[in-house]
């Protein structure tokens, strides 16, 4: 599972593509390459922000639907969240929110049957990755941008998590409805923190371990970690520090 920040590579002949060109060759094809790519209208926004009532009227009477096939990466994530989903032979699921996309021999056991509730806890893509022995690379991407926590998250032994319900427009029966979703705080956190959220903190101790393999790709300072081993971690964490 990548996260990659390109700018922070440094200058790379031929662009973008390379980086997901590079990975791919390394990986061979009994290999795959996921992301989390989302989706480029954040409908969860309007669950977690204030909006103005006509604003948000509009949105629910106008907005289209999510389709895995054609909807736009939320590029927020990386440049290359876009590159890997209209790949060709790129898989992507079906959650609008917690959508990834992937590239290679597991893309579709990893992007299949994707809950739309609870996207990113079990049956997601997060757990699958953890049953496959998988990684997370960290390619310049901030430390705090592994979204293999969510997953822990929902492992985590602890009292009263903070839920949040939402809408999504969904196709069903060749009609746009908009259809609740109810997943754990993947805003604010699942529980209050001491000065701010834990995500920072979390992975300083996880580094600190020397869980982390690191080196630079270019300019980028990066990290790989095994999937399973990291959610152990960040579960046992999660239990002693919230």
């Amino acid at each position: 599972m990548l996260h990659a920040s390109v700018k922070a590579i440094g200058w790379i002949v031929g662009g973008p593509e390379v980086v997901l060109e590079a990975l791919l060759e390394m990986l061979t094809p009994t290999g795959t390459l996921m992301m989390y790519v989302a989706w480029e209208s954040d409908v969860y926004e309007m669950a977690v922000d204030p909006w103005p009532e006509e604003r948000r009227q509009a949105y629910l009477a106008e907005h289209p639907a999510f389709d895995p096939a054609t909807s736009r990466a939320l590029r927020d994530w990386s440049i290359l969240t876009e590159y890997l989903r209209s790949r060709p032979g790129a898989y992507r699921s079906a959650n609008p929110e917690w959508s990834m996309a992937a590239v290679g021999a597991q893309a579709e056991w990893l992007t299949a049957d994707h809950p739309l509730q609870h996207g990113a806890g079990p049956g997601s893509p997060l757990e699958k990755l953890v049953q496959a022995q998988g990684k997370v690379l960290l390619l310049g991407s901030p430390l705090s941008d592994v979204t293999l926590i969510h997953y822990a998250e929902y492992l985590a032994d602890l009292p009263n998590k903070r839920v949040v319900h939402y809408q999504v427009p969904l196709v069903q029966e060749g009609q746009r409805v908009w259809v609740e979703v109810e997943e754990l705080d993947s805003s604010a956190g699942i529980v209050d923190y001491p000065g701010g959220h834990y995500f920072s903190p979390l992975m300083e101790a996880c580094v600190a371990t020397g869980r982390a393999c690191s080196g630079l790709v270019g300019a980028a300072q990066s990290y790989l970690l095994e999937a399973a081993d990291f959610v152990a971690f960040v579960t046992r964490w999660m239990e002693r520090n919230l």
